[in-house]
């Protein structure tokens, strides 16, 4: 499993709720049917107000993101219990989200699915990154570098929820541990 990221980071504030990761209006997208997988990564953060994100996390068109990891405040991922949000982040190519902290919903929806890294600083990372900035994740070291200014900061250790996400979800964790039948 891949420990390092590097990349453009796409910078939100606090409380961004599961309505703005993914709409509502897509969660009939069936993320196991791989061409509707795919699609949810087009409406990931597709939610978000215009005038307070006018980037776009995902470009009109694309399922890609150009941004592999996000830089959030407090509460990320508040609001209903989707499990289609990290799903949706996950198939835009977000590899990791790095938040002060979480709704409880969300943290455990990504390590269930595995779709990606939740990782909490304490430090408020939204007020030092601006959307576009280059940071290197180091999961292994627990720190986030700004490569504009060299600055390196400290990631809380994702723990024992880090075999689970590196081993794609909850059920692979299981079938590679033996907990239940392959």
């Amino acid at each position: 499993m891949q420990s390092k990221f590097t990349g453009p980071v796409y910078v939100v504030r606090d409380n961004i709720d599961t309505d703005q990761i993914i709409p509502a209006q897509f969660l009939n997208l069936v993320p196991t049917i791989q061409e509707e997988y795919d699609k949810l990564g087009s409406y990931a953060l597709w939610g978000l107000p215009d005038a307070l994100y006018p980037k776009r996390f995902v470009e009109e068109g694309a399922t890609d993101s150009r941004y592999p990891i996000v830089i959030a405040g407090r509460n990320f991922g508040c609001g209903s219990s989707r499990e289609h949000a990290p799903i949706a982040m996950g198939s835009a190519d977000c590899q990791c989200v790095v938040a002060e902290s979480y709704a409880r919903i969300f943290f455990r929806n990504c390590v269930a699915t595995g779709e990606l890294y939740p990782i909490e600083c304490p430090d408020r990372l939204c007020e030092t990154f601006q959307t576009g900035d280059v940071a290197t994740v180091d999961i292994d070291a627990n720190t986030i570098t700004h490569e504009g200014t060299g600055k390196v900061y400290p990631l809380n250790p994702l723990g024992e929820v880090r075999p689970v996400v590196d081993a794609g979800g909850i059920f692979d964790f299981a079938r590679q541990s033996g907990m239940i039948a392959r």
